[in-house]
């Protein structure tokens, strides 16, 4: 593939994802477009964009998810690119056949590779050819429950029940016994369908307290494949991970070595082109004191949690993604790639962590993040913006970086005590909680530690401080949101302005 500049970048995405891909383009002199739905009219992304097109109503389904919508407003803006971000279509083999098909480069790789990663099924049987270390479980979908429920017992419980075409934990179930089997298998069957439109499901065998690690892989169009060392990220809600770090805490040299040669593997075995992920589940120690792992999945796009490898190789993730669909060579070999220090993030939604990580939109009376050495915020809002109720409730990553893991986790702390949110409530007390928990200052946690140690009426305001609250949202309703004076919200006593504070830091 002769090396093909890249002149104008649509980006088919919204939040801090675009405005992260648009920032980087523009310090590569390359021209952006933003989509917007109407509930994203005013947002970050849309500001930000050298020009943005209007694609249809809030619903993802109505514009975001649109395919044709996105291709016409770039033949219309005269893109030459699509970077798709995640989410969304970033993983739809036939919107990266699309692109192509209408004279695009897709910043992202091949449809195959898509395709296939995306079949978890299809993935697994790839893997076991490739060599790649698998859980126990089987590499085709089960259909019937009857057979199903034979080959959980082979495997032995506690098992899995995964959506054969799935992700974030949705289509998945942990059935612990036999009785309980075809519950669970009904209710992933239901799930992924519901979904994912696809109903099929596989078996694997469930690990109990295991780490969840990922090999960051970058692959060019000459044959290149190389790993940027690993990300730990263990700490979830729901399945989904809320705070991540790099390097991992427990993996040794021998271990990170065996499992970035893994990630390659398996970058090649489906050919594979751009920034992906390759995620596996870390097992205790066995009696060798060595720790298994076993595959997961892979990622056929950039990860959420990219900016803590960002940290520690120095490199910008989004500009080798747009170098390779440009073309151009790696130019540089796994030897030469060195990771300094060390770097955790946090994602900063707008949830109720009382009420079991809800997610709470509305307007952002208030946003400062903080600053200082190391400290770097990738946020899709700014203050007077409205987290929508329609997507994603991230208001941003805050990443920390050290160099030690000890002076990253301080660091972090300290900018999560600095980092001032009005409006919302947010995951912020519980990364601070995170943070200055002993089991994940001593890096002896696994995927159990939400439930294991998190009490979330711990993290309850008290009834004064509710009360206050209801006074600041009372304002809120019969004035608007206001201009912001001093500390407080406009118009608001005190204790409203404190109980937002203390709610958030």
């Amino acid at each position: 593939m002769s090396p093909r500049p890249i002149r104008k970048v649509l980006v088919a995405n919204r939040g801090e994802i675009a405005v992260r891909v648009m920032r980087t383009c523009r310090e590569r002199g390359i021209a952006t477009v933003a989509v917007y739905s109407e509930a994203d009219a005013s947002a970050l992304h849309v500001r930000l964009a050298d020009e943005a097109v209007a694609i249809g109503p809030a619903a993802s389904s109505a514009s975001y998810l649109v395919a044709d919508k996105i291709l016409e407003a770039a033949r219309a803006t005269g893109a030459d690119a699509v970077h798709p971000g995640y989410g969304f279509l970033s993983e739809n083999a036939a919107f990266a056949e699309a692109c192509a098909d209408a004279g695009l480069v897709f910043i992202g790789p091949p449809p195959a590779a898509i395709r296939t990663m995306g079949d978890k099924t299809a993935a697994r049987a790839l893997m076991h050819a490739a060599g790649v270390p698998m859980a126990p479980g089987t590499t085709d979908a089960i259909a019937d429950p009857a057979e199903a429920e034979r080959v959980a017992g082979e495997i032995g419980y506690p098992v899995l029940v995964k959506a054969a075409a799935g992700g974030g934990g949705k289509g998945m179930r942990v059935v612990e016994r036999a009785e309980d089997f075809r519950e669970g298998f009904d209710r992933a069957t239901s799930e992924a369908q519901s979904a994912f439109g696809d109903g099929r499901v596989y078996i694997e065998k469930y690990l109990v307290g295991p780490r969840h690690v990922e090999m960051q892989v970058l692959a060019d169009t000459h044959g290149a494949v190389v790993h940027l060392f690993e990300r730990e990220c263990s700490i979830q809600r729901r399945h989904q991970k809320v705070v991540e770090e790099a390097p991992s805490a427990v993996l040794t040299p021998a271990l990170r070595e065996a499992m970035g040669e893994a990630a390659v593997a398996a970058a090649r075995a489906c050919d594979y082109v751009g920034a992906g992920t390759v995620e596996f589940l870390v097992d205790a120690p066995g009696p060798d004191g060595v720790r298994p792992y076993y595959f997961l999945e892979m990622n056929t796009r950039l990860q959420v949690e990219h900016p803590v490898t960002e940290a520690i190789t120095g490199l910008d993730l989004v500009a080798e993604q747009i170098r390779i669909a440009e073309g151009e060579p790696l130019g540089y070999t796994q030897a030469e790639i060195v990771a300094h220090g060390h770097a955790v993030e946090c994602r900063v939604y707008a949830e109720d962590v009382v009420a079991g990580f809800l997610p709470a939109p509305g307007p952002l009376l208030r946003h400062r993040p903080p600053g200082g050495p190391g400290v770097r915020v990738d946020a899709g809002v700014e203050e007077g913006d409205v987290v929508p109720v329609h997507y994603d409730p991230m208001i941003s990553k805050l990443t920390a970086w050290g160099r030690t893991r000890e002076e990253a986790i301080a660091r972090m702390d300290r900018a999560l005590a600095e980092y001032d949110v009005a409006g919302v409530p947010t995951t912020i007390p519980f990364c601070r909680l995170v943070m200055q928990h002993p089991a994940f200052q001593s890096g002896d946690f696994d995927t159990g530690f939400v439930d294991r140690y998190v009490d979330a009426a711990a993290l309850a305001p008290s009834d004064a401080d509710l009360g206050a609250a209801l006074v600041a949202a009372g304002l809120v309703a019969l004035d608007g949101p206001g201009p912001v004076e001093g500390d407080g919200v406009a118009g608001a006593p005190p204790e409203a302005s404190r109980w937002v504070r203390r709610r958030s830091a």
